[in-house]
């Protein structure tokens, strides 16, 4: 099977002049996430890799460059999944660790948990020999300047929220036909100390089946929680209802990025018509409105790799066979930001 990563660098408001970085990042990700796969690596160790370079990316919401919370502090949520058998592993609402996506593997791979969180994950961590960092460490100057700016009475909470982009995360399918989801965050600005959204949460923030597929979902946490959103979509996918994955997907109450992966078994299967389009080196821009306004919805101009940015929602469909679904999903969907 032909190896495949979707990586994501969150639903949210990115400036003109951040733009080109962040296309930039999230490009860079989905190449170290590919080479893995490309090296015989698994999904999960593809997912992993690419979600740990967007949290080493202070552009981005998740690990450095994570929003702060109301006190000042980092607070970070990560989640990995695999899709061969089900096994999850997640953190919530830790300070000292560089990137969360890794110590939820640790979880995933060395306990009988599947969430832990605050002072009992950096426990865990320490135990793992996972070096602490100063929180200092995690905080830019452009994360605490839109703190402060939040905190003044004055404050117009729609446009402190603007200039950050969201959750970040990636899936993946490797050569064997078992797919991963990994998705990580810094949460929301000025959240209340304590707060977690859905990305730890299984089913929310995303979810893996071999049978289904893989999805890495970002936005408004509280609102994908109340309806299982990445659960929600693998269903419908699962139904063979795009139409309606997307429907859901699209929810004006629902900002937020989806990468997903569908996987219809294994053997000669090919994805399309997306990913023929990216084989084939060409790239295409979705939507009209530039990127002053998100941070673009296009995917990577490169063989065998697709890197999604920001936008409503990226999706490949599988077929059987190498007959290309004539129903287009390309993943350059527009955003309303």
């Amino acid at each position: 099977m032909l190896p495949v990563v979707v990586v994501h660098g969150g639903a949210g408001h990115c400036p003109k002049e951040m733009s080109e970085s962040a296309k930039k990042g999230v490009c860079a990700a989905a190449r170290a996430g590919y080479e893995v796969l490309r090296g015989g690596g698994s999904s999960m160790d593809a997912v992993v890799e690419a979600v740990t370079q967007l949290e080493n990316n202070s552009l981005f919401n998740a690990g450095c460059g994570s929003v702060l919370n109301i006190k000042g502090d980092v607070e970070m949520d990560a989640l990995v999944m695999d899709g061969q058998t089900l096994a999850s592993g997640a953190v919530a609402a830790v300070r000292n660790i560089a990137n969360p996506v890794q110590l939820s593997r640790l979880v995933m791979d060395k306990t009988s948990h599947v969430c832990l969180t605050a002072g009992g994950a950096q426990q865990f961590a320490e135990s793992m020999g996972v070096p602490l960092v100063q929180q200092e460490s995690l905080i830019t100057d452009y994360a605490r300047m839109r703190w402060r700016q939040n905190l003044a009475p004055e404050a117009n909470p729609v446009e402190c929220q603007m200039g950050k982009m969201g959750t970040v995360g990636a899936v993946a399918v490797d050569v064997h036909g078992n797919v991963a989801s990994a998705t990580s965050t810094g949460g929301i600005l000025n959240k209340m100390e304590g707060r977690v959204g859905d990305t730890p949460c299984v089913g929310c923030g995303g979810y893996a089946d071999n049978r289904v597929g893989a999805v890495s979902t970002t936005g408004y946490g509280e609102a994908i929680m109340k309806v299982t959103l990445a659960r929600l979509i693998l269903f419908h996918m699962e139904q063979g209802n795009t139409q309606s994955a997307h429907k859901y997907a699209g929810e004006e109450d629902h900002e937020f990025l989806l990468s997903a992966l569908r996987s219809v078994g294994r053997g000669s299967q090919r994805f399309s018509p997306g990913l023929h389009e990216v084989q084939s080196g060409r790239s295409r821009w979705g939507g009209d409105s530039g990127p002053s306004r998100s941070l673009g919805r296009s995917f990577l101009q490169h063989p065998d790799v697709l890197g999604c940015s920001s936008g409503r929602c990226s999706a490949l469909r599988s077929v059987r066979g190498g007959t290309p679904d004539r129903e287009h999903h390309h993943p350059t969907m527009t955003s309303k930001y």
